[in-house]
């Protein structure tokens, strides 16, 4: 009796704890997936972009989309397509602030945005080239100096 006593308590109980979380619960991995997506790599763009583009298989997550892309800058200055790197970018500083982790990742969230700045300018060549370059740098020196988590901005 007691051997079969002890399996239908162990099950029991793993049944309470799973009937006892939440539905709302985020998962345990949210950390590690907001990293993942907030790296310097070309791998960590296009999984976010991917992400980005199939939202709703991330909603357990609760991860913030919104952007205001390159905030009072121009999102495609000079014709560059700065905004989709903008709009990462935009998520990096939500989503870190929300975890309450901000300050200790803004560094690599910055230089995401320039590695993201600097993969779109890859695609011209010449002058244009240096001219994206130096667009993505001016960007960069702009986040680096004076860029703030959305809920640290002043209100105007």
């Amino acid at each position: 009796m007691r051997r079969r006593l002890v399996p239908l308590l162990a099950s029991a109980a793993a049944g309470v704890l799973v009937a006892a979380t939440p539905a709302s619960a985020v998962p345990a991995d949210k950390p590690q997936v907001l990293s993942s997506w907030t790296q310097t790599s070309a791998a960590s763009y296009n999984a976010w972009v991917a992400a980005r583009g199939n939202q709703g298989k991330w909603s357990a997550y609760g991860f913030d989309w919104s952007t205001d892309y390159c905030s009072s800058s121009p999102d495609n200055p000079f014709g560059f397509p700065f905004q989709t790197s903008c709009a990462r970018h935009d998520f990096g500083y939500r989503n870190h602030k929300a975890a309450g982790v901000f300050q200790a990742n803004k560094a690599r969230l910055d230089d995401a945005l320039y590695a993201d700045l600097k993969r779109v300018c890859a695609a011209y060549s010449g002058v244009k080239k240096g001219s994206c370059d130096s667009t993505a740098w001016t960007y960069y020196q702009a986040v680096k100096a004076f860029g703030v988590s959305p809920q640290d901005a002043p209100v105007a």
